[in-house]
């Protein structure tokens, strides 16, 4: 088996690994809703960690054996590889709009990628590394507090949350690579900050990821994940290692239009998740009507009905409660209900007439 051939069939399993961790994580935050980052008591979470080192193993493997601008495109194969994957082993079938979505962000993810040209190895002096680490944490922080500030949102807030986690990755492979450039002439011991660093975004990515697929489903933080994970390294790439697009004006034109294509097909991954979540959340019972702010609430007393008496007793006792007069009340909300006496409109006509009569 040829290298080449050998980085492709890596690059493959990698994306299988990174698939089935992600199924896997989606269905640890299903079981455990009140454990959305780390749920280390469960050991289908640890699972899921196993599958996404191994993933990143196999991908290092791949970049060994075969050029960038072919593994990193096969890496997006991920959601491509996820969905049949959740259909066939935990039954979650997707809809047409989310193939639609998962192949457009593919195909624009892949076209981007093979359009980043080969570059020299560079590496990031440390103010630039200090820079970038600084951004990168601000950046991670925003979108977490952004993610928990539309919980009420629950698609808006996994798409949020799995963008912190794409930059997160892709920042740590840019910091790969840079102690890989570093290590080219020997190992040295000043890059143990940026190991440290690597360390920590690949936690944070991982911990993100994990939160990202509550109440968003698969599709949609797969697929935010696996466009924004290269897309920003290639950006860093492309401002800091010199890296530049192919053929020229024709190239940067082409990957803008690979960018547009992969991000509606993120739009399409999102739209149909939040019809999918809308008609859920209207078939719990309907919220208790509450009073409007500044009444205080009245408290509840039982409804008195006074019964009148006969019309010969009503004039010589009173009726109502202690010995006083009953207060005659119409059918008012909330008051005690009297019937009123009929009068009979035959005899005040008669009666009427009859004085009538003795006036003329």
């Amino acid at each position: 088996m040829s290298a080449l051939a050998l980085s492709v069939l890596l690059s493959l399993v990698s994306a299988v690994a990174y698939a089935g961790g992600a199924i896997v994580q989606e269905q640890v935050a299903l079981a455990s809703p009140g454990e959305q980052y780390a749920p280390l008591r469960r050991p289908a979470w640890w699972a899921a960690v196993a599958l996404n080192g191994l993933g990143g193993l196999l991908h290092v493997a791949a970049l060994a054996y075969g050029p960038l601008s072919l593994v990193q495109p096969l890496g997006a194969l991920t959601i491509v590889f996820a969905l049949p994957m959740a259909a066939l082993f935990v039954g979650r079938r997707a809809g047409s709009a989310a193939w639609r979505g998962a192949i457009m962000a593919t195909v624009g993810l892949a076209g981007l990628l093979s359009l980043v040209g080969m570059s020299e190895g560079n590496s990031l002096s440390t103010a630039q590394r200090s820079a970038v680490a600084l951004v990168t944490g601000g950046v991670v922080a925003g979108l977490m507090v952004a993610g928990r500030a539309a919980h009420r949102h629950p698609a808006v807030r996994s798409v949020l949350l799995a963008t912190g986690s794409g930059i997160a990755f892709g920042m740590a492979s840019v910091f790969t690579k840079t102690v890989a450039v570093d290590w080219t002439d020997g190992v040295s011991t000043a890059d143990l900050p940026s190991l440290a660093l690597i360390g920590v975004l690949a936690t944070a990515g991982m911990l993100l990821s994990q939160a990202s697929y509550k109440g968003g489903g698969l599709a949609a933080p797969l697929a935010t994940l696996t466009v924004a994970n290269p897309v920003v390294a290639a950006a860093v790439g492309i401002t800091m290692f010199g890296e530049t697009f192919r053929y020229g004006t024709t190239g940067t034109v082409l990957a803008l239009g690979c960018g547009v294509v992969a991000a509606g097909g993120l739009i399409l991954l999102t739209t149909e998740r939040i019809e999918h979540t809308a008609p859920a959340a209207r078939t719990g019972p309907a919220p208790a009507p509450q009073a409007p702010a500044g009444i205080p609430e009245q408290p509840e007393a039982p409804l008195q009905v006074f019964v009148p008496a006969p019309p010969s007793a009503q004039a010589a006792e009173p009726s109502g409660p202690d010995g006083e007069w009953p207060v005659l009340l119409g059918p008012f909300y909330g008051g005690p209900y009297v019937p009123m006496p009929v009068l009979d409109r035959r005899s005040s006509r008669v009666r009427t007439r009859r004085r009538s009569r003795v006036r003329s």
